[in-house]
C-alpha cells in the first residue's frame, strides 16, 4: 500500500507536466517528419487487395520520399495491364489503374489505351451519377497527363460541366445523384475535382459564368466548414448521402477539390489564406492516424496544400516548448511547408507575451545551417512559468504574401523552467492549549537527516517552508503534499496550503484521531513538492513521529483493509529446503559377499547337474532356417537375463518392462518356430 501511493505521489508532477504538455500541444502544429515516414512503412506494410489501396500506399511513399519494396511495382504493373485489357473491369478500377500507372509507369499496349479512352468517353456521355462523372472524367484526366494519348479532349465538355453543376446544392454541397435528395460535403469535393477535369479536357474555353457561380459555391462550402479557437477549420457531416464519412475523408475530398480547381481555372477563389492555413493545421493537427485509409488521406491532403496556387500554407513550429533558465537554453523557432520544406526568406519576431510585460519584442536570429530562427537568451526579468510567447511572420519579399499563408500573430505555449529555492523550512510540535512550541526542528531537504519527533493527542504538528523563484518571488506549486505513515502501512495524506509567501499546514492530532484511526506509534513524514516548471521537484522522507494516541472505543472506525503486495503475492516462493529421513544401517560388507557366493551356488549346482545328465546337442537342427530360429532363442534367452543384470545396476522398473514387452514377443515368435520343427522331427522318427 505505501509503495504503491508513494508511487502514485511521485508521479503526480509528471502527470501535471503531461496534461499541461497536452494543453499546450493542442496550439502546436508540427510539420510532417520521420515519424509519419517510419508509420507509413507500418501501416502500408502488407499485401494489397485492391488497386485503390496500392495506389494509396504507393502515394503515400512517393510524397514522403519512403523506398518502397521492389516486387511492388511488379506485381501492380500486372494487375494494371489486366484491369485495363480486361472488358469486364468497371470505371472505378479503370480509374484507380490509371492512378497507379501514374505512379509507375507501366508499359502499355496503344490498342489498350485507344479502348480505354473510347470507354471512358461513353461513360461521361451516358453519366447519370456524381460518381460516374468522377471515374471517366478522372481518367481521361490521367491518360492525358501521363502523355499515353495526344489531343484529348471531351466532345461535349460544356454539356458534361452543365450536367455535374445541376447536382449542386445553394448552401455549396452536392448531391451524389439526381434521385437522391441528400447533399454532401464529400460529394463537394468529388464534383469539384471532377469540373477541373472537364477544364482541362475541354478544346474551348467554358462559360465562365458557370465558373463564377462554382467560385461563389467554394466560399458558401466553406461557410459550412468547423472551426477551432485555434484556426483550425474542417469539414464533417453526420449523415452523407453515399456512405458515412468521417472528418478526414470529407475535408481531404474538399483539399482536393478546391486545389484541382484552382489550378485549372485564371484569377483566384477569394479564399482568405487562413481558411488555408486552417485546413492545413486540421490535417497535422491529427498527428499519425492509425488506419491506412485516414493515414492517405491526410498525407495526400498536405501534399495537395504543399503546392497549390490558392496559398501555400507556411507552419510555425518549435523544436522544444521547455527552455531551460538554469541552462539557458535558447528559443528555436522553425518555419516551414506542411511537408518540411524551407520556407522563403522571412524574419521572426517575438512581438509579446501575454498577461505579462517581462517579454518584450524581439528579433530572432536565423541560423542558416540548421535552418532555425534562434533568440539565444531571454531577458533577466523573465522568470519560472508558463508563457503564451506571440510571434509575428515578416517576410523579405512583400510578394510572398500573395504567394503564402501564414498567421499574423501565432501564440505558442512556452514553459520556462528553473530551480526554485526552499526556505526556512521546519517542523514544530506545539502545545494544543497555548500554543506555544514544545519542539522544533529545522529541515534541510538537500541533506539527508532525518527528524525525529514526538506528540501526543492533545498536541498539534505544524509544517513550514517558503518557496522562491531565481529572481525571489514567491513561487506556488501544483503540489504540496504532506504525507503520514503508519508502520501498519495506514497512509493520511494532506494538502499544504500557502499564506503569501509561506506554506503552513498544522495538524491537530486532537481532532483526527478518528481519521488516525487511534493508532499510536511510528509514523512516517514524507513532503512531496512539485511543479511543471520546478527543476528540483522532490518527493522526500523529512523524519519520523511517535505518536501517543488514546485507546479506540469500541465503536470506533477501525483501518481499512490493506490490498495484498501483488509482489509478494505472485512473486517468487521461498526455496523449500526438505529434510531426507537418514538412511538405515546396513550390514558389513563381508557378510554381503558372503550372501552373494550363496546365490551363485545354485547356478553352478545346476551346471554340474547338465554335465552329470549328460547333455548334448544332438537334437540341435541341422537345417539352415530352423537353426537359425533355434539360435536366436537361445539368444533371445540370453537377453532376458542380461536384461535382469541391467535392472539391477542401472535400469528403473518401467524401462525394463518395455524391454521385456519386445523381448517377450520376439521369444514366442522364434520359440515356437523352433518348437514346431522339434515336434515335427519326432513325429517322423517315431513312424520311421
Amino acid at each position: 500500500m505505501a509503495r504503491s501511493l508513494s508511487g502514485f505521489l511521485a508521479q503526480i508532477v509528471a502527470v501535471a507536466l503531461i496534461c499541461c504538455s497536452f494543453a499546450a500541444a493542442a496550439s502546436i502544429f508540427q510539420p510532417i517528419s520521420d515519424s509519419h515516414r517510419s508509420a507509413a512503412v507500418e501501416i502500408f506494410d502488407r499485401s494489397f487487395g485492391s488497386l485503390e489501396e496500392t495506389y494509396e500506399a504507393l502515394r503515400t511513399f512517393d510524397v514522403l520520399g519512403v523506398e518502397r519494396k521492389p516486387d511492388v511495382g511488379t506485381t501492380a504493373c500486372q494487375s494494371v495491364s489486366q484491369t485495363l485489357a480486361s472488358s469486364s473491369s468497371n470505371l472505378k478500377d479503370v480509374f484507380y489503374a490509371l492512378k497507379v500507372n501514374g505512379v509507375l509507369k507501366c508499359e502499355l499496349d496503344a490498342e489498350i489505351v485507344e479502348g480505354i479512352v473510347s470507354t471512358l468517353q461513353t461513360a461521361v456521355g451516358s453519366a447519370s451519377s456524381l460518381l460516374e462523372f468522377y471515374h471517366s472524367i478522372g481518367g481521361l484526366v490521367l491518360v492525358k497527363d501521363q502523355a499515353l494519348k495526344g489531343d484529348l479532349f471531351l466532345a461535349d465538355a460544356e454539356g458534361a460541366f452543365r450536367s455535374i453543376k445541376a447536382l449542386s446544392q445553394s448552401d455549396g454541397r452536392w448531391q451524389y445523384s439526381s434521385s437522391n435528395p441528400e447533399s454532401s460535403t464529400h460529394a463537394a469535393g468529388l464534383a469539384l475535382e471532377a469540373l477541373a477535369g472537364v477544364i482541362s479536357l475541354s478544346s474551348s474555353e467554358i462559360d465562365q459564368s458557370l465558373i463564377g457561380t462554382t467560385k461563389n459555391d467554394i466560399l458558401k462550402l466553406f461557410e459550412q466548414a468547423e472551426k477551432y479557437d485555434d484556426g483550425t477549420v474542417y469539414f464533417d457531416e453526420e449523415i452523407d448521402a453515399h456512405e458515412s464519412q468521417g472528418p478526414l475523408t470529407s475535408t481531404w475530398s474538399v483539399v482536393r477539390g478546391i486545389t484541382s480547381f484552382a489550378a485549372v481555372t485564371s484569377g483566384n477563389l477569394n479564399l482568405p489564406g487562413e481558411k488555408v492555413l486552417g485546413l492545413a493545421k486540421f490535417f497535422l493537427g491529427v498527428g499519425i492516424p492509425g488506419g491506412a485509409k485516414d493515414f492517405f488521406n491526410q498525407v495526400d491532403s498536405l501534399a495537395c496544400l504543399e503546392n497549390n496556387r490558392i496559398a501555400i500554407p507556411l507552419i510555425l513550429s518549435l523544436p522544444a516548448t521547455v527552455n531551460s533558465l538554469t541552462r539557458k537554453d535558447a528559443l528555436k523557432v522553425k518555419v516551414s511547408t506542411v511537408l518540411g520544406a524551407d520556407a522563403p526568406p522571412l524574419m521572426v519576431k517575438l512581438v509579446r507575451a501575454k498577461d505579462t510585460p517581462a517579454i518584450e519584442s524581439q528579433e530572432l536570429k536565423f541560423d542558416s545551417e540548421s535552418k532555425v530562427h534562434v533568440l539565444d537568451t531571454l531577458k533577466k526579468s523573465v522568470d519560472v512559468g508558463k508563457y503564451i510567447f506571440v510571434f509575428e511572420i515578416v517576410f523579405h519579399d512583400p510578394e510572398h504574401k500573395k504567394v503564402y499563408a501564414v498567421e499574423s500573430k501565432a501564440e505558442v505555449p512556452i514553459f520556462l523552467t528553473g530551480a526554485v529555492k526552499v526556505g526556512n523550512a521546519e517542523i514544530a510540535v506545539l502545545d494544543s492549549d497555548l500554543g506555544s512550541t514544545e519542539t522544533q526542528k529545522n529541515l534541510d531537504f538537500a541533506g539527508e537527516n532525518l527528524v525525529s519527533l514526538s506528540a501526543n493527542h492533545l498536541q498539534k504538528l505544524r509544517l513550514r517552508f517558503q518557496l522562491t523563484t531565481p529572481l525571489g518571488h514567491p513561487f506556488k506549486p501544483h503540489q504540496a503534499i504532506l504525507k503520514l505513515t503508519h508502520g501498519s502501512k495506514v497512509d493520511h495524506i494532506f494538502v499544504v496550503g500557502s499564506t503569501g509567501k509561506q506554506f503552513e499546514i498544522i495538524l491537530d492530532f486532537l481532532g483526527l484521531v478518528e481519521k488516525f484511526y487511534y493508532l499510536s506509534g511510528k509514523y512516517e513524514i514524507q513532503l512531496t513538492v512539485g511543479d511543471a516548471v520546478m527543476e528540483n521537484s522532490f518527493f522526500k522522507v523529512i523524519g519520523h513521529l511517535d505518536l501517543d494516541l488514546p485507546e479506540a472505543p469500541e465503536k470506533a472506525p477501525r483501518p481499512p483493509v490493506q490490498p495484498v503486495d501483488a509482489y509478494s503475492r505472485f512473486g517468487p516462493k521461498a526455496e523449500l529446503a526438505h529434510i531426507f529421513r537418514a538412511p538405515e544401517k546396513r550390514p558389513p560388507q563381508e557378510l554381503s559377499l558372503t550372501f552373494l557366493g550363496l546365490t551363485v551356488l545354485p547356478l553352478l549346482g545346476f551346471i554340474i547337474g547338465l554335465l552329470r545328465l549328460g547333455v548334448n546337442l544332438k537334437n540341435f537342427p541341422s537345417a539352415a532356417a530352423p537353426a537359425l530360429f533355434a539360435a536366436l532363442f537361445h539368444l533371445g534367452i540370453g537377453a532376458v537375463l542380461l536384461l535382469y543384470v541391467l535392472f539391477w545396476l542401472k535400469l528403473d522398473l518401467f524401462t525394463t518392462l518395455k524391454i521385456l514387452g519386445f523381448l517377450g514377443v520376439f521369444l514366442l515368435f522364434v520359440g515356437h518356430r523352433t518348437l514346431s520343427h522339434l515336434a515335427s522331427t519326432t513325429s517322423k522318427v517315431k513312424s520311421a
